[in-house]
């Protein structure tokens, strides 16, 4: 590293790290002050310093991440310094864009003529026929206001009974959520919050505005969806993983879809930190249902074989969101993500993705809680890391059978790559025994 650029590196940062870490000297700093973070890291001897010092190792707020990424920052990290999310992780994570995204990915499929943009002509039951991908939808019919307001009012008027779930664009946890099943409740909202739709409108003010998926599976007559864990250690080449302890996040009241109980956020919205707040909130299980237990209830209620059938198309929808935004990503070496899925699954057994986060809750807010996030960070730093422990961006990032734990792979576009050009290989220089 330059001269110059150690001048131009801020304090707040970090100082520049030398480029040899003894092992057993590894540091990391944190902005989250969680337990599960600060125990994990103790227990591999690492040790806890400011963004100020030295670090190896930063579990960061994503503001605080695009701080460093930030070209006004000027803070360059070295071979020795990874850190938990991408410059722009917001691709994947910021509602409006992710719709964006999967769009052009279908049309960029499309004029490719791949197999993949295939569509077919479905009837909906009040008689409107439309065209559907056949292989790519797995997400709702969503426009983001106001800039597709035309076009949402112009689909609204084909299936006027239809209900619509607003969201803001930029929030999380359930902050700013309603359900509208009337146009009109769309144009108060508009005035009461003084937020015409007009194009001038910042994307900090936006919303995303997608047809409610009205026939969820229910389990004990109340809704749920499913928070799965995705962690993505390159987008070029694409490597992703998906952990096995995933869970089940319930509605404390029953699934009521009466005008009545539109606005009853306890009967639609599975977000814990909407549902702790219900009367019938119990927080020894907090609401949740191991991945496991749903696919034992399954195989039970519906059958071995529709229940493959679902995980392995919820593992298909996470690896096309991903390859969505892997153009657009800016895939730095030295960053790395946990991706927090939320899916719901209707009563067909088809499963849909609602949104995903890029900083899933690491609260622990029961005891499975804990020891699931205890093993999900002790799994990603173990994938994440060499096997000599030390942080390198060098890497490969291509782990050991062992390292991945709880992880199982989803897609490594690299050791795609190689298996074909060793089949390839095979194919034309037959080794001779």
């Amino acid at each position: 590293m330059s001269q110059d650029s150690r001048k131009v590196s801020p304090a707040v940062y970090g100082k520049v790290s030398s480029s040899v870490v003894e092992k057993g000297k590894v540091t990391y700093c944190t902005d989250l002050e969680k337990s599960v973070i600060q125990s994990n890291f103790a227990r591999r001897g690492w040790s806890q310093v400011g963004t100020e010092d030295e670090w190896n190792f930063y579990w960061s707020f994503t503001q605080s991440c695009r701080n460093i990424f930030s070209m006004e920052n000027g803070y360059r990290m070295t071979d020795n310094q990874m850190i938990n999310h991408f410059p722009n992780h917001y691709e994947l994570s910021r509602k409006d864009l992710l719709v964006k995204n999967i769009k052009r990915y279908r049309k960029d499929l499309e004029r490719e003529g791949n197999p993949l943009a295939e569509k077919v002509e479905v009837t909906l039951p009040n008689g409107q026929v439309i065209n559907r991908y056949v292989h790519l939808d797995f997400i709702p019919v969503t426009y983001v206001l106001p800039a597709d307001y035309n076009m949402f009012v112009e689909e609204y008027r084909k299936s006027p009974q239809s209900t619509w779930i607003m969201k803001p664009c930029g929030k999380s946890q359930g902050a700013g959520i309603f359900l509208i099943n009337r146009l009109s409740k769309l144009k108060k909202w508009s005035r009461e919050a003084k937020a015409q739709i007009q194009p001038q409108l910042t994307s900090k003010e936006c919303y995303v505005i997608s047809r409610y998926i009205d026939n969820p599976l229910l389990i004990g007559g109340k809704k749920f969806d499913l928070r799965l864990y995705v962690l993505v250690t390159s987008f070029r080449p694409l490597k992703a993983y998906l952990f096995q302890h995933g869970f089940c996040r319930f509605c404390t009241v029953k699934y009521d879809t009466s005008v009545t109980e539109l606005d009853n956020m306890y009967v639609h919205l599975t977000n814990v930190s909407v549902q702790k707040h219900g009367g019938d909130y119990n927080s020894l299980h907090g609401g949740k249902m191991s991945t496991q237990n749903f696919r034992l209830y399954l195989e039970g209620t519906r059958g071995r074989k529709v229940t493959d059938r679902l995980f392995a198309e919820m593992q298909w929808l996470i690896v096309h969101s991903l390859k969505a935004v892997a153009s657009v990503m800016a895939n730095d070496r030295h960053s790395f993500e946990c991706y927090g899925y939320d899916i719901i699954v209707d009563n067909t057994l088809k499963p849909w993705l609602v949104e995903v986060n890029a900083s899933p809750s690491l609260q622990s807010t029961t005891h499975n809680d804990r020891i699931l996030k205890f093993k999900l960070i002790d799994n990603i730093v173990s994938v994440v890391v060499p096997p000599d422990g030390i942080p390198d961006a060098r890497w490969n990032k291509i782990p050991s059978a062992d390292a991945l734990g709880d992880f199982e792979l989803l897609i490594d576009e690299e050791l795609i790559e190689k298996e074909d050009a060793n089949s390839r290989y095979n194919k034309y220089h037959r080794v001779r025994i």
